[in-house]
This record gives C-alpha cells, structure tokens and sequence, in this order.
C-alpha cells in the first residue's frame, strides 16, 4: 500500500519532536571525581596545584557538555567545533565572580552566542585509564592540538608545604579568586569523594536545599528573615544571615538548591555560623512543553 503524503509529514514531524527531545534530554549522570576538604598534615609533595574556577562543571563526552546531573548544556555549534571526541573533564568559565553571568548563560535551551563568546572551557583531566601525571601530559597535547581559543587547559603546578600553599591562598582571594585545588599525581580517574582531589579556601562550604521561608521581624518585617534548608542527609537547620535586602525582598524558590559557607560543626553535628552564598543554579534550565 502506498505511503500517503500526511503520513509521511506526520513522521517527519514525530522524528523532529524524538530528535529535539533527544538533544535536551537526560544523559546519565558522568562518573566525575569530587574533592574533599584539604586539612594540614598531609604529603603536599604527592599533589599538583591549580586555582579553584568559580565555574560551572561541565563534562565534555566527545559530543556535548553533561551537567554532574547528566542534563545537557546547549552550546553553541561554533563554540565546540575542533574540540576532540574524547571526553574531558573541566569547568565553563567567564572569569572570577561572574558565576552568577556564567549561570544565566549555560542554563539556556537555547544559546545566546553574545554571552558564550566569553565562556572557555578550562579543562584539568582526562577521562581515561593511567595516572593523573600520565593524563595530564595527554591533555596537555590534546588542547595544543586542538587550538581553539574556546578551549583551555588548566595549569598545574608542584605543592610544596601548607606554609607556601596558605600564602598562595591568600594572594589568589586577595585578587579576586575563589581558592586552589589539590590532585594527587598519582590518582586514577574514578567516580566519588576521596582525597585524590582536594579544596583549599579560606572558608568551607557546601550545598542544601530551600525548604521554608522564615518570616523577617523588626527592620526585616515583610521579607524573608531566614531559610530552612536541608542537607543531602536529610538533617535541616536555618540559614539568617548573608542576604542582600533585594534577595530577602524576593528569597529562592523553595527547592532551589544553594551554596552557604560554615566554620566547622555544632556539637549536634549541624553547620556551624552559616551563611548564605549564593544560589546554586548551574543545571541547565527544563526543555519545557513541545509546542
């Protein structure tokens, strides 16, 4: 039987809908590392050094950038041309303290190419088998390779003792820097928490989740006074501190997960001396309804 010509409109219209669905659809979540907390004491000979991007991870798997949540970042077609097709693992970057920038940029279904003509894609691993001294000698050659301007490979150097690396902290904040990461040299590329990778800042931080606006009293009457957030174990507390007024006027959605800094624990084993971020808003924004 002949194939009639709405059938054949129709299935090339269902074939569009299964394509741009497939192209801002959910991945699996990339197998990264993630860093815990440096302490002094440990062998600072054995680890690399390099600043701490205030950037937004992003997962490079030869095709396209994945969220840590495996959502799909839409970059620009120019943006990645000649990038190699093996993964690399990095952070889209516009600078120091332009997060919040960056954020609105990367989080579009669709790319405004303006605002990514700012981004580069700093990379510092090679998704792969072999030491991570071995890896980055390899990544080293592929970003030289590859010579886009958009891409760039994120120096490593030597650590030597907590004295000197406490003394490049300060400088780095003190010109506007987030802080430094730490890489043992001999670490294998594997998913998870460990101390393979480390942070260095000048304060901790970590992430939680909006779940109550509390309401301001006195000079806060009206506005949101603190936020009861919950952490990845399920235990909640408050956050009252580190809003701008214009953020207590308009507080994150409940839900929106964000970033607050501490000073170690209370005797409960909650953060303690909390204090507001920023809004962690770097997983890309949802496709929404097909129209």
């Amino acid at each position: 039987m002949p194939v009639k010509p709405v059938d054949t409109a129709f299935r090339l219209l269902l074939l569009g809908l299964l394509l741009t669905i497939a192209r801002a659809g959910l991945a699996s979540p990339p197998p990264v590392p993630l860093a815990n907390i440096y302490q002094d004491g440990i062998t600072l000979e054995d680890y690399w050094v390099s600043e701490k991007l205030d950037g937004v991870r992003a997962y490079w798997d030869g095709q396209r950038f994945l969220s840590r949540n495996g959502n799909v970042y839409q970059a620009p077609d120019w943006f990645v041309a000649g990038f190699p097709n093996v993964p690399l693992d990095g952070e889209l970057w516009m600078g120091r303290q332009r997060f919040a920038e960056l954020s609105g940029a990367v989080r579009k279904q669709i790319p405004v190419d303006r605002q990514w003509r700012d981004i580069q894609f700093h990379v510092f691993d090679l998704p792969a088998s072999g030491l991570f001294h071995n890896r980055y000698e390899r990544l080293k050659a592929l970003v030289q390779k590859t010579g886009s301007r958009y891409l760039r490979l994120v120096e490593q150097k030597q650590a030597t003792s907590h004295i000197r690396l406490m003394a490049r902290l300060d400088e780095l904040v003190a010109e506007g820097g987030e802080g430094l990461m730490l890489k043992h040299k001999d670490s294998r590329y594997k998913a998870g928490r460990s101390d393979d990778l480390l942070k260095v800042k000048t304060f901790a931080d970590a992430e939680a989740v909006v779940v109550e606006h509390l309401a301001g009293k006195g000079r806060l009457q009206g506005m949101m006074g603190a936020l009861r957030v919950e952490l990845p174990s399920g235990r909640r507390f408050r956050i009252g501190t580190g809003f701008s007024d214009e953020l207590r006027a308009r507080p994150p959605a409940l839900g929106t997960r964000i970033t607050f800094k501490y000073s170690g624990y209370t005797a409960t084993g909650l953060p303690r001396f909390a204090s507001f971020l920023r809004v962690r808003n770097d997983e890309p924004e949802s496709p929404g309804p097909i129209r």
